[in-house]
């Protein structure tokens, strides 16, 4: 079992957003650190003829769905798919290739070297990200936009209101960021279990993979708690992102305090596979 590997979910509309990601991880992954993708079956041919010549471990969803015994393959099909790669992501420890993995999404590369120690405090500690939001926030408040705000305090207290916990209200994301197979362990027998259902049943009900980590690694301590703040500079919108190049933030002043970025595919359409239609104003304006 390896100590630590990098894990990304995908599908395939997120192809060329993949192979961009594993060109940046073969290119900076100085330790040499395994990284596993994971797709739906019927992705994988086109997966592996547009990764051919780059490093990597592909594996099917399928595979994470069986190893736990809760779980029917028929959630493929049925979960929404927003949901089920929550599922997937979380659940991949169940299949014991690690300890921990750094759990990334399609739409981040990496712009500078980075190695086991960016990701471990030691051999048995992962760090983990945890931090108030004020990046995001300040951005919220500069324009306006209080709906963030709202969503974002709503979210997160009622994550910490299903581990009875009180105090500040904490972000444990954005990706990626470092998961422990012992936090989700803890998740499974101390909470999931006790409640008769599954963790499928758990994202549907509370669906923020990310929060539920963090809350149950305060809430059991399988972990020694090492924070950190987040490790991808993340454009969550693009008016974010043309600020973000106003101001004169390049790759290069990134990579100062980041590892590297994520410009979130909700708005960065430039790496669909199928590009999505145009919707001209009338339609949006009717729409709304």
């Amino acid at each position: 079992m390896k100590n630590l590997v990098l894990f990304c979910k995908s599908y395939k509309n997120d192809v060329l957003r993949v192979v961009e990601l594993t060109k940046s991880v073969q290119k900076y992954n100085t330790d040499h650190i395994p990284f596993y993708i994971s797709v739906p079956a019927t992705d994988i041919d086109l997966f592996r003829n547009k990764l051919t010549g780059l490093t990597y471990t592909l594996i099917q969803d399928e595979e994470i769905l069986q190893a736990n015994p809760k779980h029917s393959i028929d959630l493929m099909h049925e979960m929404p798919g927003n949901l089920l790669q929550q599922v997937i992501k979380s659940e991949f420890w169940r299949l014991g290739l690690c300890q921990n993995y750094v759990m990334i999404d399609s739409d981040a590369y990496f712009i500078k070297p980075f190695a086991h120690k960016d990701f471990m405090y030691d051999k048995e500690t992962p760090y983990t990200v945890m931090h108030e939001g004020r990046d995001l926030l300040n951005f919220a408040a500069r324009h306006g936009k209080h709906k963030i705000r709202n969503d974002f305090m709503k979210d997160r207290i009622q994550g910490q209101q299903r581990f009875d916990r009180s105090g500040r209200v904490y972000d444990f994301g954005p990706l990626p960021i470092i998961c422990s197979s012992l936090v989700w362990k803890a998740l499974d027998e101390k909470y999931i279990a006790t409640r008769n259902y599954s963790f499928s049943n758990l994202i549907q009900e509370y669906p923020n993979e990310m929060l539920l980590y963090g809350e149950a690694l305060l809430k059991y301590s399988p972990v020694r708690l090492m924070p950190i703040e987040p490790l991808f500079k993340v454009f969550h919108y693009k008016q974010q992102y043309d600020e973000s190049k106003e101001i004169g933030e390049t790759e290069e002043v990134i990579s100062q305090n980041y590892l590297g970025i994520i410009k979130q595919s909700n708005w960065d359409f430039g790496l669909d596979l199928i590009k999505k239609k145009k919707r001209i104003w009338k339609s949006l304006w009717m729409k709304k």
